[in-house]
């Protein structure tokens, strides 16, 4: 069992990760849990790693890394719905009930994933908009083409097509041809994450 603190610690670390796309420092733990000792933060770190909520990277800037665990395991209920056939967005075609069914949890929820509420129009031509949900699997490499989440000189984080470049250098592509892609040195940009999934309400 944990104690009080340690799911202090970790819900804070989530959190983090929800809001932001990335691991929080642990000066940013300590304040956010109300302690002043980084040495602390680092025991309840490596508690939490002992018990197999997260993996600690030590040779990376903001290395925590969140893990599924075998407390993290739970009865859920039942999130699945009727998939009840195709329909075409463009020409009509027959809707054919079966009796499958689609696991939304399975569909949307892995291991090193999480999501993000998108802010702004860049790339609204991909068919992100602003207020969308997307699922993020965590990692820290992706291919050309890809919609990731990069973080451009440890501090701004933001979400673009990746396409890499020549003389090692990375280009971040909106979708929006109002705005101009953004070409950094690969050093500058470090991938926290590639977008795998999206959820939008009608509601």
């Amino acid at each position: 069992m944990l104690t009080p603190r340690l799911h202090d610690t970790l819900g804070f670390i989530r959190d983090y990760f929800a809001q932001h796309g990335y691991a929080p420092l642990l000066s940013e733990i300590a304040a956010g849990i109300g302690i002043r000792s980084r040495g602390v933060i680092h025991r309840y770190l490596q508690a939490l790693h002992r018990a197999g909520y997260i993996d600690i990277l030590p040779s990376k800037h903001r290395g925590i890394r969140l893990l599924e665990s075998e407390h993290s395991h739970f009865e859920h209920p039942d999130y699945s719905l009727p998939l009840l056939g195709r329909i075409a967005a463009g020409q009509p075609i027959e809707a054919i009930p079966n009796h499958d069914r689609l696991d939304l949890a399975a569909f949307f929820i892995g291991e090193n994933r999480f999501v993000l509420k998108v802010q702004g129009d860049s790339m609204i031509e991909a068919g992100i908009l602003d207020g969308d949900m997307v699922v993020v699997e965590q990692c820290d490499h992706a291919s050309n083409g890809d919609i990731v989440v990069a973080l451009i000189d440890h501090e701004e984080a933001t979400l673009k097509t990746l396409r890499h470049h020549r003389d090692d250098a990375v280009m971040l592509i909106p979708a929006n041809r109002q705005m101009t892609p953004m070409l950094y040195p690969a050093e500058r940009v470090a991938i926290q994450g590639v977008v795998v999934g999206q959820l939008r309400s009608y509601k």
